[in-house]
């Protein structure tokens, strides 16, 4: 299925499609619903419809969801450059304020829950309040890899396995993206994915440009660890976080195992809650929707966000 064309995105629903330009590049998105607005970022290897549940409970909850494809990802724009965390928390700040807000409550998963740290501390302005799915603070990640490097070797595995040139994409797209399937499987709970979910998401990653973007975000996090760029970002990560924050985790998560994630309260100033999703693994927002929603409408709905 090489060269499938973005139509293979457009999935129907209880949503709508719109194209919205922020910073010069334009960006995909789905939205439900109206009122507060939430911008839900996915995470890898997946584009926006892994937030499919939450666009209807979100909506029926009476919020404005909106799922957008990241940067080189799905229907959006695939530049050549622009996969460090900085210029993507600028993306997204710029989306909210397209998407006429002035603000809003920003959830990421996996790379978009690395974001959504980001934009808490390089954008805090357009950060209501902040929830973050399978990403621990990337500097509790980094000393994760430092002090337990057995548990964290799978998700460090795979990310030095992208750092050759070319060969990781056509490894990627090879046998009708079968790798990512294989993930998929790997990375999550029993029971997950069925089927046509395995399909849609490795239809998507075929579409072009989509494999090499994709694999950018992860050469970057480890090709500017040395770098000056890097060194100023994990600087600047020492910020503490003013935005009321939720984390949540599958308790089976086997690639970013819950271990190596708690502790990442110690970034946020602000009242900050940890939830594990029993049964699930790396893709609880998927695995186990009902768990997840439940947890996050509680939250949303607590104006006073209690803390630990």
């Amino acid at each position: 299925m090489a060269g499938l064309d973005d139509s293979v995105i457009q999935i129907e629903g209880p949503w709508k499609h719109r194209a919205v330009s922020a910073g010069g590049t334009r960006f995909h998105v789905a939205e439900a619903g109206e009122g507060p607005l939430v911008l839900l970022l996915h995470g890898f290897p997946e584009f926006w419809w892994a937030w499919r549940h939450q666009l209807v409970s979100l909506s029926a909850a009476g919020f404005r969801a909106a799922a957008v494809d990241l940067r080189g990802y799905g229907g959006s724009d695939k530049p050549p450059r622009g996969y460090d965390l900085v210029t993507l928390a600028g993306d997204a700040a710029g989306l909210i304020r397209a998407l006429g807000e002035a603000c809003a409550t920003v959830v990421g998963h996996d790379w978009g829950g690395l974001l959504a740290w980001t934009m808490a501390v390089h954008r805090p302005k357009v950060v209501q309040r902040l929830v973050v799915a399978s990403a621990p603070h990337p500097l509790r990640l980094r000393q994760a890899v430092r002090t337990q490097p057995r548990r964290q070797a799978r998700a460090a595995r795979h990310s030095l396995g992208f750092q050759l040139p070319m060969w990781p994409e056509r490894r990627l797209l090879r046998d009708d993206a079968a790798l990512v399937g294989r993930m998929l499987h790997e990375w999550s709970g029993p029971g997950w994915p069925d089927e046509s979910t395995e399909r849609r998401i490795r239809q998507a990653i075929q579409i072009p440009g989509v494999a090499h973007s994709a694999l950018e975000y992860h050469r970057w996090l480890i090709r500017s660890l040395p770098r000056p760029d890097g060194i100023r970002y994990a600087r600047s990560m020492r910020t503490p976080i003013q935005a009321p924050t939720l984390q949540i985790h599958g308790a089976l998560d086997p690639l970013t195992p819950p271990s190596g994630a708690q502790g990442s309260g110690r970034y946020v100033a602000a009242p900050y809650r940890w939830r594990l999703i029993a049964e699930a693994g790396h893709f609880p927002h998927e695995e186990r929707p009902e768990a997840f929603d439940a947890v996050l409408l509680e939250w949303l709905k607590d104006s006073g966000a209690p803390g630990r």
